[in-house]
């Protein structure tokens, strides 16, 4: 129990540091990995006319949304 513990508290310690680093920069200048942007132009390949900036469930379980 002491070891998993021990562990819980340095995941949690570590997620906080990175929520920090990542909510003090602005969003369009970050990037997670070296491959973001080709990740995000094949998303909008599949997902053309998806608003990511506010997903509504109802739109996403629509049949065209499917």
């Amino acid at each position: 129990p002491r070891v998993e513990l021990a562990w819980a508290m340095k995941a949690h310690q570590h997620a906080q540091v990175y929520f920090n680093l990542i909510s003090s920069v602005d969003p369009k200048f970050l990037n997670l990995t070296k491959v973001d942007e080709l990740i995000y132009q094949e998303f909008r390949q599949t997902f053309r006319d998806l608003r990511v900036d506010v997903l509504d469930p109802e739109e996403l379980k629509s049949e065209p949304a499917k």
